[in-house]
């Protein structure tokens, strides 16, 4: 027996999980998230061709991020169209659950690195 599970807005369908959710929380707190990650000794190894080419896939892979947007909608609205019924919080308790899965997250971080997570949380906060 499954009382709830945390996962992006994609996917429900291809695991077959639509057959038995029957609500979504919004707003959603998490993202698959995809990078390429290259150590700078190893980019500066590349030739100035390579690192054209490189630069050139990463902005057309980053052109992309309008059909991941559209994606994301079509998601919602299948899952409307399933019968997922969407609980939306009003304005503050969006944020403090949004705020509170961000915390969960960073003290996982924390408490597998605290010397990286101390370095990448000031990258990655809005604040």
């Amino acid at each position: 027996m499954v009382d709830g599970y945390g996962w992006p807005i994609g996917g429900i369908f291809d695991l077959n999980w639509h057959e038995k959710t029957k609500f979504r929380i919004d707003p959603g707190f998490y993202d698959a998230e995809v990078s390429l990650i290259m150590n700078l000794p190893a980019y500066r190894k590349l030739t100035a061709a390579q690192r054209d080419y490189l630069q050139k896939q990463l902005l057309a892979l980053e052109a992309q991020n309008t059909f991941w947007a559209q994606y994301a909608a079509d998601e919602v609205a299948r899952q409307q169209k399933a019968g997922i019924e969407t609980i939306k919080f009003d304005a503050a308790t969006s944020r403090a659950f949004v705020d509170r899965a961000y915390q969960v997250g960073w003290a996982g971080a924390e408490k597998q690195s605290p010397e990286i997570a101390g370095r990448f949380k000031p990258l990655f906060s809005r604040k």
